[in-house]
């Protein structure tokens, strides 16, 4: 029984002499580790408005709107997060299709007494069918799948026209044409997958 004791006043007399073995903070910053699942952050720009965040937020914490921009009066896709309802779960930042629009931030106090501090949000223009007006996904989303998949993109109109039509190299009429049947031309236009779909079963078989 002697060594567990002395033992004990070993510890007890090197607490006094250079203090508790607890952290100091918040006196002092604290040191984190390596792999600390922090708060996500978003880079704006290098985010390419997916909305896969979302989709896999469990929390509910990340909120995907596609709207008109009351600044410019384009449709744009609105990327809102809540960090007072973010449970630090780090799925967004594990699923970001760039692995580069989210990162882990090291700081862990995000206290504060008003609600508003917990909101962060950015716009992302959106890219729309030129023949019935839905939104097809972000441009920027769609920039990224053409460079992701290189000179197969020339295989989808859609991705060769926006990723094209980023380079200036072709000038188009975005303007959308409901009433306007579904004929050759269109093939070489931004066009959602179910007008792409009706274009190509009204060029195989013909209009029912």
């Amino acid at each position: 029984m002697r060594k567990p004791k002395l033992r004990e006043l070993k510890e007890a007399v090197t607490a006094l002499i250079k203090g508790p073995y607890t952290s100091k903070f918040p006196a002092v910053p604290p040191t984190v580790p390596e792999h600390f699942r922090g708060a996500p952050t978003y880079e704006p720009d290098e985010c390419v408005g997916c909305g896969a965040c979302g989709e896999v937020c469990p929390a509910g914490a990340i909120t995907i709107t596609d709207m008109v921009s009351e600044d410019t009066g384009e449709m744009v896709r609105h990327i809102e997060r809540n960090w007072g309802q973010c449970i630090f779960c780090s799925q967004c930042y594990v699923y970001c299709i760039t692995g580069k629009g989210i990162y882990l931030d090291e700081d862990f106090e995000k206290s504060t007494m008003d609600r508003g501090d917990f909101l962060d949000a950015h716009d992302k223009e959106l890219l729309l069918c030129e023949r019935c007006g839905a939104v097809i996904s972000a441009k920027e989303h769609i920039h990224w799948i053409a460079d992701q998949v290189g000179e197969l993109s020339y295989a989808n109109p859609t991705l060769m026209l926006a990723r094209h039509g980023e380079l200036n190299q072709v000038d188009r009429d975005e303007g959308v044409d409901e009433g306007k049947r579904l004929e050759r031309d269109n093939y070489m236009r931004i066009l959602c997958p179910n007008c792409r779909a009706a274009y190509i079963l009204t060029d195989e078989w013909g209009e029912s």
